[in-house]
This record gives structure tokens, sequence and C-alpha cells, in this order.
């Protein structure tokens, strides 16, 4: 290929990634909801997503449904993720998916991490959560996610926890 066939290659490519890149950075809230007092998973995942090049938002230990919900709509999040460890993920998550889309926040993309038996990750999906991610996922499969959900997103596709429930990244 001649310089000038390569120069015009990278142009076009270029024409193709450029509106990508003026919505790459997402506004993320990662919540610990309920008792589970360990956090380390939490704290990786939003140095990773802030890395990334996303405005994330760390709510801290030990949070209600209503507090997470609350931030989420305060901070005008795109995107919520769950750490959970406590076993309580079968009761706290769809209770957050269900206040968010009752507080009109169904365009909220939601995914989880943290110990979630294979057996309860169906009903996540149910409730509105686009993915699980267990323990030593990489976090590049998180940003992978997200450029996924993203590019879906911006297709019109359905990615918030209110649309219809026919996608999810673990399919």
């Amino acid at each position: 290929m001649s310089i000038p066939e390569k120069m015009e290659f990278h142009m076009r490519l270029l024409e193709v990634i450029m509106p990508l890149a003026t919505y790459i950075n997402m506004r993320i809230v990662i919540a610990k909801p309920g008792l589970d007092g360990h956090d380390r998973g939490a704290k990786v995942i939003s140095r990773a997503l802030r890395d990334g090049g996303h405005d994330v938002i760390y709510t801290g230990l030990r949070k209600t449904p209503e507090e997470i919900v609350r931030i989420v709509n305060d901070e005008d999040a795109e995107v919520l993720g769950l750490s959970t460890l406590s076993g309580a993920h079968d009761s706290l998550i769809p209770k957050i998916c269900e206040q968010l889309v009752e507080n009109r926040l169904g365009s909220v993309i939601v995914f989880a991490g943290g110990i979630i038996p294979e057996r309860d990750i169906e009903a996540l999906f149910r409730s509105g959560v686009r993915a699980v991610f267990g323990p030593g996922t990489p976090t590049s499969d998180v940003l992978d996610f997200l450029n996924k959900a993203l590019i879906r997103k911006q297709n019109g596709n359905p990615v918030g926890v209110g649309d219809d429930l026919g996608w999810n990244w673990n399919d």
C-alpha cells in the first residue's frame, strides 16, 4: 500500500472512530448494596473504569436501594454497577432495578459483580441487569461490555434496566 493510500485509509478510519469518541466517556455509579463490608473489587472496577476514560462515582459501603437510586439520579449516571459478596443479590439487586424504573431511570444500564451463583443470574437478567461478572473477571471484560452497550444504545437498541429484556452481555 502506497503512502497516499495509507493516509486515506487512516483518514477514513478516523471518520468512523471520531463520532464514537464524542460519547465514550460515561457517568458510572459503583455501589455496594446491603451490609456487605468488603469493597476491594468495587474499588478495582472503579479505578479500571476511570482509567478507561469514564467518570466514576463510588458510593462507599452499605447503601440501601433507596440511597443508590437517589445517587444515580443526583449524579445523572448512565450506568450503575452493583458489587455484592453478601448473598443478598437475589433480593437487593431486583429491588434496585425496580426502583430505577419507578423513578423514571429506566434508561440506566445496570451490571452486577461479585459472588453470584450461576443459578441466580437468569433472575437478575429478568430484573433488567445487563451483565454479571464473577470473581477474577478481567477488568477489560467490563470495559468491553460498556463499549458494546454504548454501541447498542447509539443504534437505538434496548440496554437500559427498563427496556425490552431481550439482550444481556452474557448471552
